[in-house]
């Protein structure tokens, strides 16, 4: 195995990234309903929708991070959180267009009193590096490459 500098960079920020995806899927599973509320500020889902969403998602987020750390699933867990970031991106601007007061309740408390600038940096960071490891995973044969499976 090739452990050059470069590769034990990026095997450092595999679990950087999962972890921030673990803790704040985390704080969302440990009180879904304000979680729930939390989507429902975006004013783009029914309600309906936004709770089942509210019980699902961060467990998704929790398992795609763990996807990250363990390096099983890893394309697939990298490929999903890439797209969860987009979306929420996406609403997160959305919103603030239309006028919208949010607070994105990603991480609790926490970051209850960041700015919108501080989160959309958050995010867009996390977008980089997840964009990043998609593409240094394709560029390694892909999800099923031996050399993209490491002990």
């Amino acid at each position: 195995m090739d452990f050059s500098r470069s590769t034990i960079a990026w095997r450092i920020v595999d679990p950087i990234v999962g972890g921030v995806f673990i803790y704040a899927g985390a704080i969302k599973a440990l009180d879904p309903i304000r979680f729930a509320n939390d989507i429902d500020n975006y004013k783009i889902l029914p309600w309906m929708i936004g709770i089942r969403l509210a019980f699902y998602l961060p467990w998704l987020e929790i398992f795609c991070g763990l996807a990250l750390i363990a390096r099983r699933l890893y394309f697939g867990g990298l490929s999903i959180l890439t797209a969860l970031i987009s979306v929420f991106i996406a609403a997160t601007v959305s919103a603030k267009i239309r006028g919208l007061d949010i607070s994105c309740g990603c991480f609790g408390r926490a970051s209850k009193n960041w700015s919108l600038p501080a989160h959309l940096a958050l995010d867009f960071v996390l977008l980089i590096f997840l964009l990043l490891l998609l593409g240094r995973a394709r560029g390694q044969g892909g999800a099923n490459s031996p050399r993209n499976v490491d002990v």
